[in-house]
């Protein structure tokens, strides 16, 4: 289990295939949960299970979360772990806490990983008593769901063969470290992982983790990731052996630019699919152990940093309204599995033809529903090992 770069042949990926927590979004509350939709779930899992399985046709081990956290659940410092996070939302009050320790209790390990990632509403409940129950109705959650857990990317990152389990910056998604966390910590398949990041720490989200080179890291800061969260992970990977340089490297605070991995993807060893919007403005400071330099252009400071002479560019579109349509659905976040190959969604029709020209080769996916959450193959990807054989 190591990964040091963005581009090495993909060996082991942990991925979340959605299920009943994406038929808990509603107009309602699909704002509040982080979807730009109500995406029709089954067409979700149907794309999801073509991803997965172009990723096996290519020789990845894929992992799934859910039946990862179903096997940790049956360690009962798991179970206890992940259960006392859940009671200690401040939201249920004494008397609905007790009742929601005793339902927990009673749930097998593969039922609690279920309630833990799909939610519970009151009515699922059933028995309750207080003024937060009384108030409640039948429909709202005494359990949050997690919809968003379909991007593993975000909530760990694996830098050489330590984790980082990342600190989620919106409310809706801060649980999910409590199961990502908890997975590595107890499950047999990651025992003696070292950690070099925990959820406790200032907020910093796998999305704007670029693993440029060997020793080489970017780390965007914006909407998500705060520069006290990229100095951390900086001075940590420094201290650890597994960095000589950070790029630190701030993005617009908006939802279309929520992670730098929405503007900027790697492809090849020296080459990046970039937003040709925001190429010849993003700026980096350069952070090594001893050192903070810059601003300085990014692909400029990437490219010192990596050793290169320069990192070779391909734009998302063709024009300027194509380039934006296209970023937003994703076109910049691809998944590598090997050197000048590519998952990509196939709705990115000139993106992709412009990776082609390139020599990149794209395997296209389907992604109308997945991408009602804003995110793409790599944000729905978290790789634990990597090789460049």
């Amino acid at each position: 289990m190591s990964v040091d770069n963005e581009v090495g042949r993909l060996v082991t990926v942990l991925l979340h295939r959605p299920g009943p927590e994406l038929a808990r979004l509603t107009p309602r509350n699909n704002d509040s949960l982080l979807f730009d939709g109500v995406p029709w779930v089954g067409r979700a899992q149907e794309e999801h299970d073509a991803f997965a399985a172009a990723l096996r046709a290519h020789g990845v081990e894929v992992l799934y979360l859910a039946s990862l956290l179903a096997e940790t659940l049956t360690v009962e410092a798991a179970r206890a772990e992940v259960c006392a996070a859940v009671l200690a939302d401040v939201r249920l009050g004494d008397t609905l806490r007790e009742h929601v320790a005793a339902h927990l209790t009673g749930l097998t390990p593969a039922e609690l990983a279920t309630t833990l990632i799909a939610g519970l509403s009151r009515a699922e409940l059933g028995r309750g008593g207080g003024l937060v129950h009384a108030l409640m109705a039948p429909g709202d959650f005494v359990i949050d769901p997690l919809p968003n857990l379909l991007f593993t990317r975000d909530s760990s990152v694996w830098i050489g063969t330590r984790v980082a389990v990342t600190s989620l910056a919106m409310p809706a998604r801060r649980r999910e470290t409590t199961l990502t966390h908890a997975i590595y910590r107890h499950h047999p398949r990651f025992s003696g992982t070292a950690e070099i990041y925990d959820p406790a720490l200032e907020h910093l989200e796998g999305g704007d983790v670029l693993l440029l080179a060997p020793g080489v890291l970017a780390v965007g800061v914006g909407e998500r990731t705060r520069p006290s969260g990229a100095e951390r992970l900086a001075r940590r990977c420094f201290a650890a052996g597994l960095a000589h340089t950070v790029l630190v490297v701030p993005i617009a605070q908006e939802r279309a630019t929520m992670h730098l991995d929405t503007v900027c993807t790697m492809v090849d060893v020296d080459a990046v699919v970039m937003y040709p919007n925001v190429a010849s403005s993003l700026q980096a400071w350069t952070l090594t152990a001893e050192t903070l330099t810059g601003p300085a252009p990014f692909l400029t400071a990437a490219a010192a940093a990596m050793g290169i002479d320069t990192l070779r560019v391909i734009d998302t579109g063709l024009d300027p309204v194509t380039a934006e349509r296209e970023q937003w659905d994703d076109g910049n976040n691809t998944l590598a599995i090997a050197p000048r190959l590519c998952v990509a969604y196939e709705r990115n029709v000139e993106t992709n033809a412009q990776l082609e020209r390139q020599g990149i080769e794209v395997i296209r996916i389907s992604g109308s529903e997945l991408g009602s959450g804003r995110g793409g193959p790599r944000c729905m990807s978290a790789p634990i090992a990597r090789s460049l054989s």
